[in-house]
């Protein structure tokens, strides 16, 4: 059988090592999908990291020259952005007829709709694995292997930047700021981190899962996001106490409202599945009618992880497996109702620095009361060294709310302030529950 001519654009970590695995692991890769898979052309900004090139590799210094290049039936993008050159590349190997397997979620996030039409008008596919979750199937698990549930909700922990950073502050006590600058240090975080620790990637991830969950259009703005710099370790050792860990979860579901998505951090129940991930590792979580929950963990960053996912969807298409880059056409997601973030309920947890006098924690349960929202429990913490109070003459109170909605606690609290009985703004964690 002829070889599939594949053309690589981007050789940073991914694609360095998609280059290395796809040499070096060549005769393994064609025993197993019963085709030889060559790298025909490769294209990035330095040519010095494309090292030396396979036998029948021809550089470009144009990606997008080498997305229409007549001699590759597939295009790799691992170049990053949902704009500029990345966007180009796609674009022009999909209108050539070429199928195009690429790890850039911006990409999808911003353009997958019309990215996906134009890839089943000129009968090309659009594969993404290594999008969402790097070495996690969890592309193909909610596309193919879960084609026949009815799935009620998504969710998980798709960025080890932010899971290393909570992970070292609960095991170790440390603040923010020591945590990132130590994962700046080991690579697992940018010189710029606002993209991870502020939720976007998770947010770009989320929108992907939920389409191919709900069968809806993605809709990146419908989604309610918040980052991780406001967690303290505090917060860690007040969730500790109480049986939980604080994860940065990407949560989409079905509401009688519409559909939820939203990406914050989050109270989950130790002794759960996702509590237990830690360090840079991902985890994605489904629940559907016929499975319950299936909960998937591995690397979700990473060259050589990523790689596997990239290597993956090629290996598909040597083998001649093509699926709808969203499971069903593109012209069938629908457009449907987006629940509002005011609209969520359930569980939550508020920490207060409350003015030490007789009478206050009583004021605040009377305005939590008149509000309808009574508590699961309500805990005064001796602060940490960096937070004693004493001096100032207020004590950090940690209440635990039974189920409310998201207006109805962000009301209550807006009354409590402006009571005058705490300094500072209320800290508030959503609780995941089961």
């Amino acid at each position: 059988m002829s070889p599939l001519r594949v053309g690589i654009a981007g050789l940073g970590t991914v694609g360095g090592a998609v280059l290395r695995r796809l040499t070096t692991d060549a005769a393994a890769l064609a025993i197993r999908t019963g085709r030889p898979v060559e790298v025909v052309g490769v294209s990035a900004r330095d040519r010095a990291k494309a090292g030396t090139l396979p036998d029948r590799a021809e550089w470009f210094d144009d990606a997008v020259a080498l997305a229409r290049a007549p001699d590759i039936d597939v295009f790799v993008e691992l170049i990053g952005g949902h704009e500029g050159v990345a966007r180009d590349a796609v674009e022009a190997a999909i209108a050539s007829g070429k199928s195009v397997v690429t790890a850039n979620k911006a990409l999808l996030a911003h353009h997958g709709m019309a990215l996906a039409a134009a890839a089943e008008a000129h009968g090309a596919s659009l594969s993404f694995e290594a999008a969402v979750a790097g070495g996690i199937p969890a592309i193909k698990v909610l596309r193919e292997a879960l084609s026949g549930n009815a799935v009620d909700r998504v969710y998980g922990i798709l960025n080890g930047t932010c899971n290393y950073i909570l992970t070292r502050m609960e095991a170790e006590g440390l603040g923010f700021d020591a945590c990132l600058a130590e994962a700046q240090r080991l690579g697992y975080a940018e010189a710029d981190p606002t993209f991870d620790i502020d939720g976007h990637d998770t947010a770009h991830k989320l929108a992907i899962l939920a389409t191919l969950a709900f069968g809806t259009a993605i809709d990146l703005d419908a989604i309610h996001v918040e980052g991780i710099r406001s967690i303290t370790s505090d917060d860690l050792a007040a969730a500790d106490d109480l049986g939980y860990r604080v994860k940065l979860l990407g949560v989409a579901q079905r509401t009688r409202h519409g559909i939820e998505t939203r990406v914050h951090p989050t109270m989950v129940a130790k002794g759960t599945a996702l509590a237990e991930v830690k360090g840079v590792t991902n985890a994605v979580a489904v629940n559907a009618d016929a499975v319950a929950e299936l909960t998937l963990v591995g690397p979700g960053a990473g060259g050589d992880a990523t790689a596997s996912a990239v290597l993956g969807d090629i290996a598909d298409l040597a083998r001649g497996s093509r699926v709808l880059p969203f499971g069903r056409p593109a012209d069938s997601l629908e457009r449907a109702p987006r629940a509002p973030m005011q609209r969520h309920e359930g569980g939550y947890y508020v920490r207060l620095s409350v003015k030490d006098r007789p009478g206050s924690i009583a004021a605040i349960a009377t305005r939590m009361a008149a509000a309808d929202i009574s508590f699961e429990s309500i805990m005064q913490r001796q602060p940490a060294a960096s937070l004693r109070s004493s001096a100032s003459g207020h004590v950090p109170v940690v209440l635990i709310t039974h189920a409310t909605s998201e207006v109805t606690i962000r009301e209550a609290l807006d009354a409590v302030e402006a009571g005058g009985t705490i300094a500072g703004k209320p800290q508030l964690i959503r609780i995941e529950r089961g």
